[in-house]
């Protein structure tokens, strides 16, 4: 996939406006009553970096990135700065924050997972880009040490044990993390005149699949 590892500038993204969507198709029935179903198992984020642009320098620096990632043609990635731990974005993040899976003794890779949870209902979101060297991972509670228990593939997300994780051992880590994204327009118009003014431009982006 054409994918840059590279994170947009975050001093630009924190001022960006944007979240999770999702596609529900609704068909109204004669009697009143819906029925509503999703083609989306996963949901998708849109933000809109134009809106933390402040000066005519932070423009520049938002039109070469553009240039170097070939406007729509390579992702990036994006800090989300309302979602980008595995904890609330005030805390510490912990290696007892998030459950990602259950060792059943044989299997050695898990993808990270966060989890949001409202009543009895949960959404399980795969975290695809781990931001490097932010991870930690406990096996049954207890901490463990990377490079020395297992490794994390910051490109994919993906936590690799040395050892297989024993039976039932919960595996549970904390962690932030970055969304894949791409610019979602291969076109930015902007005049030094109208920034000046407040005519800041639109600059969509959109969460890709990785």
């Amino acid at each position: 996939m054409n994918f840059h590892d590279v994170r947009f500038p975050t001093a630009l993204s924190f001022g960006s406006v944007g979240g999770p969507e999702r596609r529900t198709e609704i068909v109204s029935l004669s009697n009143g009553f819906e029925e509503r179903n999703s083609p989306w198992a996963q949901s998708r984020r849109r933000y809109d970096a134009g809106l933390g642009m402040r000066s005519l320098d932070d423009l520049a620096e938002v039109m070469a990135f553009f240039e170097a990632r070939h406007g729509q043609l390579f992702g990036f990635r994006w800090k989300d700065w309302t979602d980008f731990k595995s904890c609330p974005p005030s805390e510490n993040f912990d290696a007892l924050d998030q459950q990602f899976a259950v060792g059943d003794g044989e299997t050695k890779v898990f993808p990270l997972i966060k989890n949001y949870r409202s009543g009895d209902f949960s959404y399980a979101r795969q975290i695809s880009k781990p931001a490097p060297g932010r991870v930690e991972v406990a096996l049954g509670g207890d901490l463990l040490e990377d490079g020395m228990h297992y490794d994390v593939d910051y490109s994919n997300g993906l936590v690799s044990f040395y050892v297989a994780p024993p039976l039932d051992a919960p595996l549970t880590a904390g962690f932030e993390f970055d969304v894949p994204v791409r610019f979602d327009t291969d076109r930015i118009e902007a005049s030094s005149g109208g920034f000046a003014a407040g005519e800041i431009p639109s600059v969509p982006v959109v969460e890709v699949r990785v």
